[in-house]
């Protein structure tokens, strides 16, 4: 391209300039997004989809075609069982076609162009997630008990790989799609809460569903579950800005488990699974039980890619990786966690966990401005009073190593001996045994020197 072609361009559209309330809508319409490799090249893994895909992104790659003929097959069932034409459904998205197309970002030119085989995708796609969603209310059977996906085989074997697919950032579906097409099938007004509740339900959480209002997709759904309070437990948090002089003493910086420990600190259960559920008071710091198994790390980096690249989303999810990152350093603060009922671990070892925990919070930053730098503010405060200080050195170098405290103790004992000896050679001379009489008792004169008579000449 000349200079001159350049220029044209450039100045053609700055004259096609949007505005800015144009440019923000656009943006707002953004859901789903591919990761960046700077950050997908870390763990590709943990960002593509292993058994099934969902969406545009990762459609048609060779090792997820098997999972093509079971979708086309749960379509199938989805349409007899809600004795619908297929019409009805494609009459129905390509309604919302467009919306369904900025959601995602960066979409490629052959889905942009193609209306009709991206409506194919979202129907087939949706209508497969729909199906998948719905075995764990165990009401559909119409499907074979062999099935190699909704058998009880498939949901023991086939739905965790699913699951785990099914949480990833490039692997998501429009919550608009899947609620048109659960609308239809039912013939019933759109409800974004049964989508939620699905969804849950499905994961397992503990949370409720009701109350989240609408969702982007199912990434979405199971991240608000993580966060997700209660009405009871909802507080008001006062935050401040961290200033410069406060960071670079490092007051956003927490010590490990097992310093905090030394320094007096209690830890304990906090009374829901919420992550925003860190709170300290008293000396006890209470943390969320969270279980660790092998699906952790894949859904907590594709949580933090969400809360990275949607504007809006919020940081809390990032902030607790950022907390648990400071505190576990080894695996002895998995240790301390684990005596105390807070983590709960599949992996095997308390060297695994830390691991993990390190890994995650790779080139991530704690938002100032959150709602744990209060936490950190006050656990630190609690740390540097001088009783505290002086508790955590005395165990931190006596007590750590059983040589050092045995060292201690001896050191102790020595002490206390010679004292002891001390004692028993000076009190003889102050009390000595005897009958008791004048003469064998040394007067404070006995002690100065004798006077002599002055002469006399």
């Amino acid at each position: 391209m000349g200079e001159m072609e350049w220029v044209q361009q450039v100045s053609h559209s700055l004259d096609n300039m949007v505005n800015t309330s144009t440019e923000a809508d656009r943006w707002k319409k953004r859901s789903i997004y591919r990761g960046p490799s700077c950050v997908t090249d870390l763990n590709k893994k943990s960002y593509n989809p292993q058994a099934v895909s969902f969406g545009p992104y990762h459609h048609g790659e060779e090792h997820l075609q098997p999972m093509e003929d079971h979708k086309h097959r749960a379509l199938l069932h989805f349409l007899k069982r809600s004795s619908k034409p297929i019409q009805f459904l494609v009459e129905s998205l390509a309604e919302v076609v467009q919306d369904l197309k900025d959601s995602y970002d960066s979409l490629d030119q052959k889905w942009q162009n193609d209306t009709s085989s991206f409506l194919k995708l979202m129907i087939v796609d949706g209508c497969f997630m729909l199906e998948i969603l719905r075995t764990a209310t165990h009401t559909m059977d119409d499907y074979a008990a062999n099935d190699p996906i909704f058998s009880e085989h498939g949901r023991l074997y086939i739905m965790p790989y699913i699951r785990r697919d099914m949480l990833m950032l490039e692997n998501q579906l429009p919550m608009l799609g899947l609620d048109n097409l659960l609308a239809i099938e039912s013939d019933k007004a759109k409800d974004p809460e049964l989508i939620n509740k699905l969804v849950l339900k499905f994961f397992s959480t503990s949370s409720p569903g009701s109350g989240m209002g609408k969702c982007l997709h199912v990434l979405d759904v199971f991240r608000k579950s993580l966060l997700h309070e209660g009405p009871s437990h909802r507080k008001s948090r006062r935050h401040r800005k961290v200033t410069l002089e406060e960071i670079e003493r490092g007051e956003e910086i927490i010590r490990s488990a097992t310093e905090l420990d030394e320094a007096g600190i209690r830890f304990k259960k906090s009374r829901t699974q919420s992550l925003k559920d860190i709170s300290f008071r008293g000396g006890v710091l209470k943390l969320p039980v969270i279980i660790v198994d092998d699906t952790t790390e894949s859904m907590f980096l594709n949580l933090i890619a969400f809360e990275r690249l949607h504007v809006g989303a919020g940081n809390e999810v990032t902030s607790y990786i950022f907390f648990m990152d400071n505190i576990i350093d080894q695996a002895r603060d998995v240790s301390l966690l684990h005596s105390r009922g807070i983590i709960q671990s599949a992996l095997g070892s308390d060297k695994a966990v830390a691991k993990l925990f390190n890994s995650l919070s790779k080139d991530i930053t704690l938002d100032p401005d959150g709602p744990l730098y209060s936490v950190h503010k006050r656990v630190n405060q609690y740390c540097r009073k001088s009783w505290n200080e002086w508790r955590a050195n005395l165990i931190h170098t006596y007590f750590r190593n059983p040589w050092a405290f045995l060292s201690l103790i001896a050191a102790v004992f020595l002490f206390a001996l010679t004292i002891a000896q001390t004692i028993f050679t000076i009190y003889p001379y102050y009390h000595p045994s005897g009958s008791g009489s004048d003469s064998s008792s040394p007067s404070p004169s006995g002690l100065l020197p004798a006077k002599h008579p002055p002469s006399h000449h």
